[in-house]
């Protein structure tokens, strides 16, 4: 009996940890989600972009021969200007669109026999009015193409038509995979919250067949000794309670994942508190009436019930920081940028103080230098030098003083600040790895969830900016954030 008891509850201790080891893949799915719509966003505006780039491209041609022949019909110095303006403008735009096309070979291809063609197209309008110039009439060649410039302006045409359905081709695929993305999701998400469900109902069924238990062993106390009557009814009554909000708790479970949590630590503690007296019960029981209880009466309160509350509250404290986390990751993608001139000195030594006290803790010393004043989003920019100030001072070498630097520098148009440190370092292959969602790096001492860096990484962009590490294990970090001297107001606008 007492060995089939043990096992049902370890059943039912592996169905509650699989049941929040599955809210958490739900909430990382989540997360995961989110964070893959804001790259399919920004592919989407790419592929906008090199659309508009390429008709950009096919209006500069449609204006050069529109010069040229004005010229050639009016000899009017104003339209070679307009010429000679155009045909510098061209390449500049031809690279622009070779900068957005990189990463596409095919693209690439394309845009190199474009480039080819226009140098060729170029020369001829070139020709037809030096032509002018020499005296020549150039009529003919004011009205109509001839047939070597009208193969080329097809060609022109063509290889520009290709690269826009080749974009739409990328846009209707990254849209497909979205969409697959948000229904892998929402399947993990249902698959979730029905297993919790199920666990919450065995939760129930475990706790009940406890109380059952406890009330049978309170009635034959009280038939020993009536003196124990009025305490036995008492924590009956507060058992009870218990399992009513237990009850309460599996109906809520399966509606939302904030609320369940906010019942489950509430009860847990309460769970907590009434080991002890149980635990008293149970002692007194032995005292007075030792063959009323059971070894599977005391291993269920002793050591089955202190261990399921163990887990459940480190389980739920680890939710609630992951449901926070995604919660003020949500709040900031949708956050309205406000900008405005931001005082960084004045920023980085608020930051400093703020954390003087841990400073003075634990005896590093912080060096800080001239940052320039930048136009930009000050509570967005205060979280992520403060996040990596944090993480400076949490990641530190004990065996050798700390040392943190903050300095910054304006560099082609934007404000440079770092953050370097002594402290342990991170793995070269790291680098990159410590700025996604739910990863770390190195030796797991210190309390985190892997979200800081992934946070700063997403602010930084929606700033214009860039975030970049550079170390070794054991000499120390430097972490390089890149802002735009001004936000831009578009950026500042939630999409």
């Amino acid at each position: 009996m007492m060995r089939s008891q043990r096992r049902a509850n370890r059943v039912i201790f592996l169905a509650v940890a699989a049941g929040f080891v599955m809210l958490a893949v739900a909430a990382v799915a989540v997360v995961w989600t989110f964070a893959r719509s804001q790259d399919y966003g920004e592919l989407v505006s790419h592929t906008i972009e090199v659309e508009g780039a390429v008709a950009d491209l096919n209006r500069l041609n449609e204006r050069i021969e529109a010069a040229r022949r004005g010229f050639l019909l009016e000899g009017d110095l104003r339209f070679l200007e307009t010429f000679e303006a155009t045909a510098a403008d061209i390449p500049l735009q031809i690279e622009r669109i070779a900068g957005l096309t990189a990463d596409n070979p095919s693209q690439v291809d394309r845009l190199a026999r474009f480039r080819q063609l226009t140098q060729r197209y170029l020369t001829l309008l070139r020709s037809s009015i030096a032509d002018k110039q020499a005296g020549g009439t150039g009529v003919s060649g004011a009205s109509l193409l001839d047939e070597e410039d009208i193969t080329i302006v097809e060609e022109l045409r063509s290889i520009s038509d290709t690269m826009a359905r080749e974009e739409r081709r990328l846009l209707v695929m990254r849209e497909a995979e979205a969409n697959r993305s948000v229904y892998v999701s929402t399947v993990v998400a249902i698959a979730a919250a029905i297993l919790l469900l199920i666990v919450a109902v065995g939760t129930i069924w475990a706790t009940r067949r406890t109380l059952r238990a406890l009330t049978s062993t309170g009635v034959q106390l009280q038939e020993l000794n009536d003196d124990l009557e009025s305490a036995v009814a008492e924590r009956t009554s507060e058992l009870q309670r218990a399992n009513a909000e237990i009850q309460r708790f599996a109906y809520i479970v399966s509606h939302d994942l904030r609320s369940p949590l906010v019942n489950v630590m509430g009860f847990t503690a309460e769970l907590n508190a009434a080991i002890k007296p149980l635990n008293e019960l149970i002692d007194k029981a032995e005292e007075v009436a030792p063959e009323i209880v059971t070894e599977e009466t005391k291993f269920a309160v002793r050591e089955d019930l202190p261990e399921a509350i163990g887990f459940i509250r480190t389980s739920t404290e680890k939710m609630d920081r992951l449901i926070n986390a995604i919660l003020r990751l949500s709040r900031e993608g949708r956050r309205v940028l406000a900008p405005e001139a931001v005082d960084m000195n004045a920023l980085v030594s608020g930051i400093v103080d703020s954390l003087q006290h841990r400073i003075d803790e634990i005896g590093v010393t912080v060096e800080t230098e001239p940052v320039p004043t930048l136009v930009s989003d000050r509570l967005a920019v205060e979280q992520i030098v403060s996040n990596l100030v944090e993480n400076a001072i949490k990641y530190l070498k004990r065996d050798r003083p700390g040392r943190i630097t903050i300095r910054g520098k304006k560099a082609n148009g934007r404000v440079l600040v770092e953050i370097e440190d002594n402290g342990r370092g991170i793995d070269p292959k790291d680098h990159e790895r410590i700025f996604d969602l739910f990863r770390r790096s190195g030796s797991q001492d210190q309390p985190g969830e892997g979200i800081g860096l992934a946070h700063v990484r997403a602010l930084a962009y929606r700033l214009g900016g860039t975030i970049t590490c550079e170390s070794v294990l054991d000499q120390g970090a430097i972490f390089r954030l890149s802002l735009p001297m001004a936000l831009a107001p578009q950026q500042g606008v939630n999409t």
